[in-house]
């Protein structure tokens, strides 16, 4: 097992004086001795005191060599065989921790070794750290930071090549307090990158091959291949890693707004109501510009209640505590309630409302929660007064189609960019930039009728053109046991 510690030898020329050394053999250039018996060497490369392969004379000569080459292909046949079965474990398993357990136990049965190593680079710091090795990582080896100058793994990464050392404890690269402090004697080593597309993650490495002949190009080549498919696996758990801790944050975050939501709105509930209470006794019993001051007080009072109350419902849309207090009642009344409500808005903006019931002769009564439906009507209702200009029309369509209540709030306002149907509904959401938009509001109004509507297992959604309109469509059932497709 390799493990750095601080303080390496300087590296100065070292690379040039150990890539020379007849103990060093990097994978482009290998010596006669790296490779496996089926892949002979040329008759240049061969020392000077070698006789140059005959050729077989005849066919009894030639069966043995043929044999040998059987067993190799055999041999490779298998070894790419299992690398397939561990690619397919690696592509479904997507914790990292037993990801890097199973590659560093792949690598060392494929290759016939007595250690595995993996180094991965950390992202926030840029250090080189090991992640795994045989026998598990301990904390005191994951502290380890390896350096990527006069190192035998910085070298693989800053090359972004295998290298391969028959004698370790010759190479001034290798560091020998960590076999010290793992109880582990190293004598040979095989390091590969761990590369995705083109950038390079981390190194793994592979020590001490068990039989005498020592690492061959067919270790390489193993060494290599599974590297390949091992750093893709890991990049994809990290990724995973990564998006989960994002998702957790990101609840802890819902969770401290939602808290805050409900603390804010409880503490402000009580001076409120008192301000309303005096401010409407007072109104009551003067008379003059005091009064209308008055009305002004109370006219914000009304509408800081509005918003506390939106984010009440928000509250229980989130965390689905919103109960259900149904009962038998006219849904025509109740549209002609929330309209009479807002009278006095649309008169002052000078638009045309209208409605239209069918059957129009018919209660159009529905088992509901009539609370929650007021909060829709009177939402998107709001909503419609609020984005049409002066002069405008808005028209209210109320329609029994069988079990089911289709109701449309159709306007001649700003209209909404297609874009934008599906975000409308969000939370805060709203089209116009918030530091120049001239419309007042916090964004909540459609989120909630969403939250009310849904709640009741029925539907809403929008149609729209920008600059000529909106039509609001809610699709409720008339009774629980309706089913809104």
């Amino acid at each position: 097992m390799l493990k750095y510690l601080d303080g390496p030898p300087e590296e100065s020329d070292s690379d040039q004086q150990t890539e020379s050394a007849s103990w060093l053999e990097e994978v482009d250039g290998l010596s006669s001795q790296t490779l496996s018996d089926d892949h002979p060497t040329s008759e240049s490369d061969s020392p000077p005191n070698w006789e140059p392969a005959m050729e077989p004379e005849n066919e009894l000569d030639r069966a043995p060599i043929l044999e040998q080459k059987i067993e190799g292909l055999e041999r490779r046949i298998g070894y790419l065989e299992r690398i397939v079965k561990v690619s397919q474990i690696l592509n479904s398993t997507l914790s990292v921790e037993p990801l890097l357990q199973i590659i560093i136990q792949a690598a060392t049965e494929l290759t016939n070794t007595e250690a595995c190593s993996i180094m991965l680079i950390d992202k926030r710091t840029g250090e080189l750290r090991f992640a795994e090795a045989t026998g598990g990582a301990t904390d005191a080896l994951k502290k380890v930071s390896v350096p990527l100058d006069n190192s035998i793994a910085g070298w693989v990464i800053r090359k972004d090549r295998p290298l391969l050392i028959r004698d370790a404890k010759n190479d001034p690269r290798w560091h020998q307090g960590v076999d010290e402090t793992t109880d582990f004697e190293t004598h040979s080593i095989l390091g590969v990158p761990l590369k995705v597309r083109d950038n390079v993650i981390g190194v793994l490495e592979v020590v001490n091959k068990k039989t005498e002949e020592g690492f061959n190009q067919d270790d390489i080549q193993i060494a290599t291949t599974l590297s390949a498919q091992a750093a893709i696996a890991i990049e994809n758990a990290r990724l995973l890693d990564e998006l989960q801790q994002a998702y957790h944050d990101l609840s802890q975050l819902e969770q401290i707004k939602g808290d805050f939501v409900s603390i804010a709105s409880h503490e402000l509930r009580t001076p409120l109501a008192v301000i309303l209470g005096y401010a409407t006794f007072l109104r009551d019993n003067v008379t003059g510009q005091a009064s209308e001051q008055l009305e002004i007080v109370l006219s914000s009072a009304m509408r800081l209640r509005s918003l506390i109350d939106d984010m009440v419902n928000l509250r229980h849309i989130q965390t689905d505590d919103v109960q259900l207090e149904r009962s038998m009642f006219s849904l025509r009344q109740l549209v002609s309630d929330v309209t009479q409500e807002f009278s006095e808005l649309v008169t002052g903006k000078q638009q045309i409302l209208t409605i239209r019931f069918t059957p129009s002769d018919s209660p159009l009564n529905i088992d509901a929660d009539s609370q929650k439906i007021y909060l829709v009507l009177a939402n998107l209702i709001s909503n419609s007064i609020k984005f049409t200009p002066e002069g405008g029309r808005i028209h209210i369509n109320v329609e029994l189609k069988g079990y089911k209540y289709w109701v449309n709030v159709i306007d001649t306002g700003i209209g909404i960019p297609e874009t934008e149907y599906d975000r409308i509904f969000d939370q805060f959401y709203q089209v116009e930039p918030s530091l120049t938009r001239k419309y007042q509001g916090m964004g909540l109004g459609l989120s909630i009728a969403k939250g009310m509507v849904e709640v009741h297992k029925g539907r809403i959604w929008v149609e729209s053109v920008v600059g000529k309109g909106s039509n609001f469509i809610v699709v409720l059932p008339s009774a629980p046991d309706v089913e809104v497709l």
